[in-house]
């Protein structure tokens, strides 16, 4: 497979390898819905992973140490009247995750610091707006609480989730099913893969499509379309004969590719994941057993293949560990969570080197869990680059704030005036209080009444006892 002169490069010698059957996670139900989604989404702390769920929809969220058998029991994140589509971490927030489903919503949900100990069914918001299944979410990568949405009416939203609004809505932009949703390293462009063929490269606050490509790939099966860290934009997708097929743009010029390549005839799905520090891209064939991975670089051929790391077992889906999430101690590059059909089985990219000292060629600095801007300036038009961290001596997690959403109340303009000049993680809720939450206060009175009469019948039962015990001694 395009093979040429030996080139150096040092990750030649990449090598996959599977953790032992007591680090995978065992006897999991993973979702059978035929969507292209990757399934399962993982961070420092937590693997998700979408599961069938009978009447609804549901995901696992597993703290990261908590392999070996899942009991069926296990709480799970439920609150979805229809199959769930496509999950995502925070990247400014270990704790929060996204969800959209075949119910036309996205649902944000906090995970407890240790983890579920109960099913959790009550998001920390709902936001509507699509008239579809919802079958992509992904975080924006500078900006907290910015969230894109992609459903199957063919509509893009972006989210102020620390308000509960839709702020951009992209319609009559793709007239068929967006494949693919994807933010640039400062997340000011985002770029789509539709069912039209075409790949297009959005400016989402102007609303206006900057680049466009016609059959970047020409088979009917669907695309996949990440931005790299360069501003240069790869593309997975089909050829007319149905081979799939890879291939690299400049989104200033989209005539023609800067390199295809053609692959296999497989049919699956590949998804491409990618790590910005070192220009490697994973490709995950849905249905496939391996992952074969790529560098770029700036000379031909551009796209260089490494190496493919094969298993028996065909994989549903496939969780990408951020690098923060990593053992830089043993060279590890990526983690991969491959998902079976009754288990999640990680897997070990390293680069073999003799020496214990930390390998900075390895690890520059990536991308940290601290956001460069606030939703509200984004949306004003401001953009941050992400902001780095060393991983010298590992990654310390820090205590992450909860997410709070503040519904602004529109009845009341001096409110929702002094509510948008706060930042997302302190303001103010709304001061009308819901039908919901007076039934709550309701119920809470009531049970305080009765605690009140327990204790009273206590008391007059524990003065009658000691009344008869100084009878007793008398």
């Amino acid at each position: 497979m395009f093979r040429r002169v030996v080139r150096q490069s040092k990750f030649r010698h990449v090598f996959g390898q599977a953790v032992k059957n007591d680090q995978c996670y065992d006897d999991i139900r993973v979702s059978r819905v035929t969507w292209d989604s990757s399934f399962c989404a993982v961070n420092p702390k937590f693997v998700a992973i979408i599961v069938e769920a009978s009447g609804g929809g549901a995901f696992l969220v597993l703290p990261l140490h908590k392999s070996g058998r899942i009991d069926k029991s296990y709480p799970t994140v439920c609150g979805h009247t229809g199959p769930v589509l496509d999950i995502d971490w925070c990247p400014h927030n270990d704790q929060v995750i996204a969800s959209g489903s075949e119910d036309c919503t996205v649902m944000v949900w906090q995970i407890p610091e240790n983890g579920l100990t109960s099913s959790l069914s009550e998001p920390v918001v709902v936001l509507e707006g699509h008239s579809k299944r919802v079958g992509i979410v992904t975080w924006h990568p500078t900006a907290r609480n910015v969230l894109l949405s992609a459903g199957c009416d063919n509509v893009i939203m972006i989210w102020n989730v620390g308000t509960g609004e839709a702020l951009i809505t992209l319609e009559d932009m793709h007239p068929d099913v967006i494949f693919s949703a994807c933010w640039n390293r400062n997340g000011s462009l985002i770029c789509t893969a539709c069912k039209d063929k075409k790949v297009r490269v959005i400016n989402p606050r102007k609303e206006e499509i900057v680049a466009e490509k016609d059959k970047a790939h020409e088979g009917a099966r669907p695309m996949r379309a990440i931005f790299l860290a360069d501003g240069n934009i790869f593309t997975t997708g089909f050829s007319r004969m149905s081979e799939r097929q890879l291939g690299l743009w400049n989104p200033e010029n989209m005539d023609e590719p800067i390199s295809v390549h053609e692959m296999d005839t497989s049919n699956g799905v590949l998804l491409p994941f990618y790590d910005p520090d070192t220009n490697l891209v994973y490709l995950c064939g849905k249905g496939d057993s391996s992952i074969r991975y790529f560098e770029i670089t700036d000379e031909a051929p551009y796209v260089h293949y490494l190496n493919t790391f094969s298993t028996k077992e065909p994989q549903r889906g496939m969780g990408y560990m951020p690098k923060r999430g990593l053992d830089v101690n043993k060279c590890e590059i990526a983690r991969f969570y491959k998902l079976h059909e009754r288990k999640c089985e990680p897997i070990i990219m390293t680069v073999p080197r003799k020496s214990d000292l930390f390998q900075d060629d390895l690890y520059p600095d990536t991308a940290g869990p601290d956001c460069a801007l606030e939703a509200e300036e984004w949306f004003e038009g401001k953009n941050g680059d992400p902001i780095l961290i060393s991983l010298k001596h590992g990654y310390i997690p820090t205590k992450n704030r909860d997410l709070k959403v503040v519904k602004k109340n529109v009845l009341d303009g001096k409110q929702s005036r002094n509510v948008e000049n706060t930042s997302p993680g302190h303001k103010t809720p709304s001061p009308a209080p819901s039908i919901k939450h007076e039934g709550k206060l309701d119920e809470i009175l009531k049970e305080v009444k009765s605690l009140r009469e327990i204790v009273s019948s206590h008391e007059k039962r524990i003065a009658k006892l000691e009344e008869q015990m100084s009878k007793i001694h008398n």
